[in-house]
């Protein structure tokens, strides 16, 4: 499935009412290793003694190793259908494939279709080490569905380059609301190795979409702000936009509406980090990590906005029970765009490499 501008989406076509089941498991303030490398950058609490790795644990292969283990195994007709060249797609006002954002397989190739059962068992391993753990790894895969894939094997995963020594490479995983991919490289400041997208089917403003702690955490910061702040923080114009409409960076920071972390309390300045905290949470350390680089070379935290964005269309209407359609965080090479109605889209870009 090529990616397209703005890509088709069943549910939203269709009326969905969804059960209200058990809130999500938090498992405390940062259960996992990438939500406790965000409080680390963010501020500079200590990792929890309950989070400590344990002596006795075998230490889990990085998903690096595995992606190179699982080339290993390819044969070379596999290597027609699942290997491409690292700029594969790349044409005048055209991106490469390998930093699309896709709601399916990418171009169909889904992975029982190409692989075997063991390679696909591998795939499933680097998937669970791309993500911060069983917690991260349960929301990646919404549960074990792949949201509406119902199957792992309707996913895919291809690669983009090979990985070997001192080739550029890319290892993209894509199904229904997913795209994720590892690059081997957390120093080149673009964070995930590109842009990622994220969602779930149920109503963003359910306790039943997997992601609804994280429009929670931004509900209480939005209770801490008084009037003021919050018609400041509201854009009553339409919405951001989705796909890489949505992820373009701007420039100048007047372009990026909404309130400034700058402008706030520290009270409410510790509740912007826990949003960032609970977005990253999925996410392994080292991605995490590159994430809090880019944002400190890119000015800090301090120049990050927070927007809510208000409609009238009436699949993504807003009322005093659901605020809002949009919310985002935006700032220099940093955009984190989450659409909460009618359910969870969620569209990820941060670089140090904007204009």
């Amino acid at each position: 499935m090529a990616e397209i501008e703005t890509p088709y989406c069943p549910e939203c076509d269709e009326a969905w009412d969804f059960p209200e089941p058990l809130p999500v498991d938090r498992r405390g303030f940062i259960r996992v290793a990438g939500g406790t490398a965000a409080a680390v950058a963010l501020t500079g609490s200590a990792v929890l003694a309950d989070d400590a790795p344990k002596p006795a644990e075998k230490k889990a292969k990085p998903a690096e190793d595995l992606i190179k283990e699982l080339f290993s195994t390819i044969t070379q007709d596999q290597k027609k259908k699942v290997v491409y060249t690292y700029d594969h797609g790349k044409a005048k006002n055209r991106r490469p494939t390998r930093l699309g954002m896709y709601n399916a397989a990418i171009m169909n190739i889904r992975l029982g279709d190409v692989y075997t059962k063991a390679q696909q068992e591998l795939i499933e391993q680097i998937v669970k080490a791309m993500s911060s753990g069983d917690d991260g790894y349960r929301q990646i895969s919404r549960g074990g569905t792949w949201d509406a894939s119902r199957s792992f094997k309707n996913t895919g995963a291809l690669f983009f380059g090979e990985p070997v020594k001192g080739e550029k490479y890319a290892f993209v995983f894509a199904g229904h609301h997913l795209t994720i991919r590892a690059d081997g490289d957390f120093t080149d400041g673009v964070a995930f190795g590109g842009p990622v997208y994220y969602g779930h089917s149920p109503n963003g403003w359910s306790r039943g979409n997997i992601f609804n702690y994280q429009t929670r955490s931004v509900l209480k910061l939005h209770a801490a702000l008084d009037a003021k702040q919050q018609e400041k923080a509201t854009v009553n114009r339409g919405n951001p936009g989705e796909q890489y409409r949505s992820v373009q960076f701007k420039a100048k920071a007047e372009d990026r509406p909404g309130i400034a972390y700058a402008d706030l309390s520290k009270d409410q300045r510790t509740l912007v980090e826990q949003v960032m905290r609970d977005v990253l949470k999925p996410y392994r350390k080292e991605d995490v990590d590159e994430v809090m680089a880019v944002i400190k070379k890119n000015g800090g935290m301090e120049k990050i906005k927070l927007a809510f964005y208000t409609e009238t269309y009436e699949r993504t209407k807003t009322s005093k029970e659901q605020p809002w359609s949009f919310w985002r965080l935006e700032g220099p090479g940093f955009v984190w765009n989450y659409r909460v109605l009618p359910h969870v889209h969620t569209y990820v870009n941060i670089s140090t490499q904007f204009s």
